[in-house]
Formats: structure tokens, C-alpha cells, sequence
């Protein structure tokens, strides 16, 4: 019997970690999972942060798992974790994440390993970690944050660094997807536009020219806007979706 639609969206029962959870999108991917119905589990290196963010979560009525945890250094422990607090794993959200604006001639070779460790070796650790679990288990759903910054080069700043390693989670992406299928693993990425947080000074006027008035909507999102897409890339209503980069850039890169 076909179910009905808006149940497809559904997470309850489902166990989800969100790497970068405690402020920001991964804030609001935490939040948004959680209002779907999953048990979350959020992982960070700064347990103070965690616990703010786990108790404003709490506030909600939304009880989460706080995970203090490096994932550059220890991606396999950091999901065990995750495995052993929430009595298994179905979902994971890739989404901690770093920048540096600087031009590349610049760049130093500290910055750039900084940004590649963390934005793409740490999400392959951690996907590999996570599939070895799926595999066993009957199968999972893997989100990786990419970035409009893997389709275009941004400006007025530079950051080569970054737009490297978000093409290369796009591409990871899809080449998961296509060996994992058999196991019914699904891998996607969703890929941001101009999002307000902490790492994108979106209200800075040297940045308004290019971020806000070439965008069709001229406007950049917030954080939750982010949480219904990853919720659909995360449960049964994307179960015919693998290795694609889903775009939500407010029509950025139409251009």
C-alpha cells in the first residue's frame, strides 16, 4: 500500500548524527532532524558550546545527544559514539566545515591543509565509519554539505581552499553513491548559497554588490531554510535520490 506522502518526510525512529551541530546550519539541521521525528546525536569539538546548544534544544522539547569529538582525529570514535548513545545510526549530516578569504598566491600550506582536512578527509572518515555501520545494518542515508562555492568562484573574496574542497565533497558524493548502492546506502549533498552565520559575513556591505544583488532573489537564507531540504535528502521521500547535489543558492548560480 502506497504511503501517504507528507509520511515519506517522516524520521521517527531513525538515529542521525550531525557533525558541527551546535551552532549555525548544523544548529538548525540538529533542530530540524529532531522536529522530523529522529533522535540526533551532534558532534563538536567545544563541549561547552555543545552543552548550550543541547540545552537550548532541551528548551524546545527536542532532547538531543552532545558529542564532543574531533572528527579530523578521530572520525571512527566520534561514530561509535554516536552508535553506542543512540542504539544504532540510519542518518548521518556531513556538515562541520572551514573557510579562509585570502588570495591563493597567500594561502599558506597550514590554511590549506586546515580546510581540506576537516572539509573533506574528515567527511570521508566519517562516511566510511558510518557505511561500515549501514552495511551491516540493512542500509542508511549519508547528507554531505557542499556549496554553491563547488559550481562557481566566488567574489570579491578569494577562497581557493574552500572551493576546491567543496568540489571535491561533490564529487566524493557521487562516487559513494554509485559503490555503496548495493547496500542500499543513498549518498547526497546539499550545496548552500549565501547563508547568515558566523563563517558568511552576509550583512557586511563590501559583500552585499556580489552575494545579495546578483542572486535573483536577492537575498540570502537563514539557517532553518536549510533543515526541510536535508530532512527530504535524509529520509523516504528522496529513497530514488542518490548521488545527486541537490542546489538551494536563492537561484545564484543561474547566472
Amino acid at each position: 500500500m502506497t504511503r501517504p506522502v507528507l509520511d515519506t518526510f517522516a524520521l521517527t525512529g531513525k538515529k542521525a548524527l550531525v557533525t558541527g551541530g551546535n551552532r549555525g546550519i548544523g544548529y538548525a539541521l540538529t533542530q530540524g532532524l529532531a522536529e522530523a521525528g529522529a533522535s540526533v546525536a551532534f558532534a563538536s569539538r567545544n563541549a561547552s558550546a555543545n552543552a548550550e546548544a543541547q540545552q537550548r534544544l532541551a528548551d524546545l522539547g527536542l532532547p538531543t545527544v552532545a558529542l564532543a569529538g574531533d572528527i579530523t582525529a578521530s572520525a571512527d570514535t566520534v561514530v561509535q559514539h554516536a552508535v553506542d548513545a543512540l542504539g544504532g545510526l540510519d542518518i548521518v549530516v556531513n556538515n562541520a566545515g572551514i573557510c579562509y578569504h585570502r588570495p591563493a598566491l597567500d594561502v599558506p600550506d597550514s590554511e590549506w591543509d586546515d580546510v581540506f582536512d576537516l572539509n573533506v578527509k574528515a567527511l570521508w572518515q566519517v562516511s566510511r565509519a558510518a557505511a561500515r555501520h549501514f552495511r551491516t545494518a540493512g542500509g542508511g542515508s549519508i547528507v554531505n554539505i557542499g556549496s554553491i562555492s563547488a559550481l562557481i568562484v566566488n567574489r570579491p573574496q578569494w577562497q581557493p581552499a574552500y572551493n576546491a574542497s567543496k568540489a571535491a565533497v561533490h564529487q566524493l558524493t557521487k562516487s559513494l553513491a554509485a559503490e555503496w548502492a548495493p547496500y542500499d546506502i543513498r549518498v547526497n549533498a546539499l550545496a548552500p548559497g549565501y547563508v547568515k552565520t558566523e563563517m558568511a559575513p552576509v550583512d557586511q556591505p563590501e559583500f552585499k554588490a556580489r552575494w545579495i544583488d546578483d542572486a535573483p532573489q536577492q537575498r540570502f537564507a537563514l539557517p532553518e531554510e536549510l533543515a526541510p531540504a536535508v530532512v527530504f535528502l535524509a529520509s523516504d521521500a528522496s529513497a530514488f535520490m542518490t548521488g545527486s547535489v541537490l542546489v538551494m543558492d536563492g537561484g545564484y548560480t543561474v547566472y
